[in-house]
């Protein structure tokens, strides 16, 4: 299933604090053209557009390319780091040294501890400015 053209989204767990973090973090420093589109990966967007529903993805962040590629783990954490910035393309190429095998498992091992160190969405209060609210889709 393909991304609206040339629209590039990040789909990521509505309940994780870590996931909200990197959202917030990437929002004032994306610069592709177009911007990302966010979406919650259990919302209706990520239901319509991601395979599957999304069902058989990662529960924590799934970058979708403009071709329609969904990338997940290292591979989504990099494809998103390429857009933000030079600092962003930097870190992504240093992430890129790391095989994609070894960042994965780095990846999975932070996924499944990131509730217990970084607490849930409720816990940070995920509120974010009027203008960058219009990037979100449900």
């Amino acid at each position: 299933m393909a991304a609206a053209a040339g629209q590039a989204r990040l789909f990521y767990d509505g309940d994780c604090a870590l996931c909200h973090g990197a959202v917030r973090w990437i929002l004032p420093r994306d610069r592709g053209r177009p911007p990302l589109r966010f979406s919650p990966l259990g919302g209706d967007t990520a239901r319509r557009l991601l395979p599957d529903g999304g069902r058989e993805l990662p529960d924590s962040v799934v970058a979708l390319t403009p071709a329609g590629e969904a990338l997940t783990r290292w591979r989504a954490l990099r494809y998103l780091l390429r857009r933000c910035g030079p600092l962003g393309r930097l870190a992504a190429a240093g992430a890129g040294l790391v095989p994609v095998r070894l960042g994965d498992e780095l990846y999975d091992a932070v996924a499944r501890r990131r509730r217990r160190w970084f607490g849930t969405a409720e816990q940070v209060c995920p509120v974010l400015p009027e203008p960058l609210r219009a990037r979100f889709d449900p």
